[in-house]
């Protein structure tokens, strides 16, 4: 199978500290892989140094065969790369669907667009999809910040996904997020990669909902990856265990 993502030696220094030190993993089409790992341990740097938030001291990144390395976000997102962040990136004022169709814009056009573009602009119909694919129609007429932060983590993900992506980073979705709602979101992923087609990269700290979600997982420690394979096989790993155990 041809690699979808492949990350090449990728290496983020600030002076003396790696925090990112020569990792190198691939991503198949339609393949979902998890990164887990104690705090410090590089994950969300890398996931910067991927997608155009930082670059990378060293190292490449290729998408599709494309070299992506430095690529600016909205560059990356219009070749079909989106992320999520730790942190809720929802207009608190705007409805449910209103922050969907936004989203769509951005993706579409210019942050502008995304703030100042007349209500719906053809998107509402997609939106809808979404609103009913992520179970948020009883709740897509109320202003987002109104609803609970589970709901609103549910909001951010769909929001991700109105362009469509063929890749999406996925950077802790599950944080902050009550049982009932982590269920209902491995759900909504595993239906996605389904009828969607795309490949997804998570960062959690859940380690159920990895092991659950993840054919594939990868444990990064001090910056590199120490472990990587089946689920099982990582989460019985000494070194990985030692690792969590030593936080």
């Amino acid at each position: 199978m041809t690699p979808f993502l492949e990350v090449k030696d990728v290496r983020k220094a600030y002076g003396a500290i790696k925090a990112v030190d020569g990792v190198s993993f691939d991503v198949g089409p339609g393949e979902i892989v998890g990164v887990i790992g104690p705090n410090g341990s590089g994950k969300t740097t890398l996931f910067n140094s991927i997608l155009g938030q930082i670059a990378p001291t060293s190292g490449h990144v290729e998408f599709c065969g494309e070299d992506i390395t430095g690529m600016s976000p909205l560059e990356l997102s219009r070749r079909g790369v989106g992320r999520t962040f730790q942190t809720l990136q929802v207009f608190v004022k705007l409805s449910v669907r209103d922050n969907l169709i936004a989203a769509a814009q951005e993706f579409k056009g210019t942050l502008g667009g995304r703030l100042f573009a007349k209500p719906d602009a053809g998107l509402g119909d997609h939106a809808d999809q979404m609103i009913e694919l992520f179970r948020l129609k009883h709740v897509a007429h109320l202003p987002a910040g109104s609803l609970s932060y589970g709901q609103q983590k549910l909001i951010d993900i769909a929001m991700a996904f109105m362009a469509a992506p063929r890749l999406v980073l996925l950077d802790e979705p599950c944080a902050g997020v009550n049982p009932s709602l982590v269920d209902q979101l491995h759900d909504r992923l595993v239906e996605l990669n389904k009828t969607q087609g795309g490949s997804f990269v998570v960062i959690e700290h859940n380690m159920d909902f990895i092991m659950k979600l993840c054919p594939h997982v990868i444990c990064m420690v001090e910056g590199k990856v120490l472990a990587e394979g089946p689920p099982a096989q990582v989460q019985g790993n000494r070194a990985v265990l030692e690792a969590y155990l030593g936080n």
